[in-house]
């Protein structure tokens, strides 16, 4: 509602105008350099368009990076903002030890409306400067709530702390990265979010936990059981401990959580119908070895999808494999395999629920 003025004031430019060839020629060469595919039509398209020399200093505004031998000149805050990602890690001392670690950055992660100066104007400057280019700069979407894009007028902000508070951290990390598409906008619903958390991991892997381990304390000594693994007990083992890691790789790579996120509930679903199938409860007393061994099939399969799930609920899945006695040090996708899996007889404690139910209110 301001009255627009027009003012003049001499400014220092950087000659983008000289980088739209070899910018398509990047874009060309690496096309995943920009990531998703509709920031790098996006992006492309500008830059075909014919890039301007780029204004990058003001002398009407005092506060600011002075401009080099040129006091009377301070640098565009967002211009100054940028080198923070190379200084940060030892620029201009390309000898140190963060340099060489963590640059160039193997994924420089951004908001989707900054798009353009990390994919036009930071790789302009850093070809400048003969420095090396990020390998990737990804754009996210935006969080919306109800359909609605955020807005303090609307009352619709979502804090991470009320979310923390009413979910708990793992829950707002899951939900977060299960219902948005990395790379596209999502939409937060609170209503979906608690009936997505209570399916997936309360009444999913948290209640498959709790009911497996529960059985394995009381029916066998607190101990992790002897195994006669037959056709379905190794087809639910492999799933979750070859082709699950192979999925989740696989859309790790292509920066799909919410992909990897359904496949471990899916991997768990098919958990809970063979534990339905094989009915260990009543095995107790018609089969006790065969009991054994359903029981030993579900915690290797609980072992493996908590060491997938890790990366996404990191308390909740260490718990688990606390009460699953696996080494601390044997948590990593490298350990889902046969070398690792669970041996019988390790000692567990009585196991305590990881992922509890969420209860709405109107308070909360």
């Amino acid at each position: 509602g301001a009255r627009v003025v027009w003012k003049e004031e001499p400014s220092y430019f950087f000659k983008l105008s000289a980088y739209t060839d070899k910018l398509l020629d990047l874009y060309k060469k690496q096309p995943g350099f920009i990531r998703p595919e509709s920031r790098y039509n996006e992006v492309l398209s500008f830059v075909k368009g014919g890039l301007n020399d780029l204004s990058v200093s003001r002398t009407t505004l005092k506060w600011g990076i002075p401009v080099p031998d040129d006091d009377d000149h301070v640098m565009y805050v967002w211009l100054d903002a940028l080198t923070n990602y190379i200084t940060g890690v030892g620029y201009p001392d390309v000898g140190c030890p963060n340099y060489s670690a963590y640059w160039p950055a193997s994924m420089h992660v951004i908001g989707k409306d900054i798009t353009r100066f990390h994919t036009v104007y930071w790789p302009a400057f850093l070809m400048s400067a003969g420095l090396p280019l990020p390998e990737c700069v990804f754009a996210h979407g935006f969080i919306n709530v109800e359909g609605q894009k955020m807005s303090k007028s609307l009352g619709n902000v979502l804090s991470p702390h009320d979310l923390i508070h009413d979910f708990g951290v793992d829950q707002t990390r899951y939900i977060l990265m299960r219902e948005v598409s990395h790379g596209q906008d999502g939409n937060f619903s609170r209503d979906h979010a608690i009936e997505r958390i209570n399916s997936d991991l309360a009444n999913g892997l948290g209640n498959l936990a709790q009911r497996t381990l529960s059985m394995i304390y009381k029916n066998c000594d607190g101990a992790l059981p002897q195994a006669d693994l037959q056709k379905d007990d190794k087809a639910l083992i492999s799933l979750a401990r070859d082709e699950l890691i192979d999925t989740c790789r696989k859309n790790f790579d292509d920066l799909d959580m919410h992909k990897a996120l359904k496949e471990i509930a899916r991997v768990s679903s098919q958990a809970d119908s063979y534990i339905d199938a094989q009915a260990p409860w009543k095995l107790k007393n018609d089969d006790p070895q065969r009991m054994q061994t359903v029981l030993y099939t579900l915690a290797e399969t609980i072992r493996c999808l908590a060491i997938c799930i890790l990366p996404f609920t990191p308390q909740g899945a260490h718990k688990i494999l606390d009460q699953l006695s696996v080494d601390s040090q044997e948590r990593d996708f490298k350990h889902l395999n046969s070398s690792c899996e669970l041996q019988a007889g390790t000692r567990i404690d009585k196991p305590t629920g990881v992922f509890p139910r969420i209860q709405d209110s109107e308070a909360a």
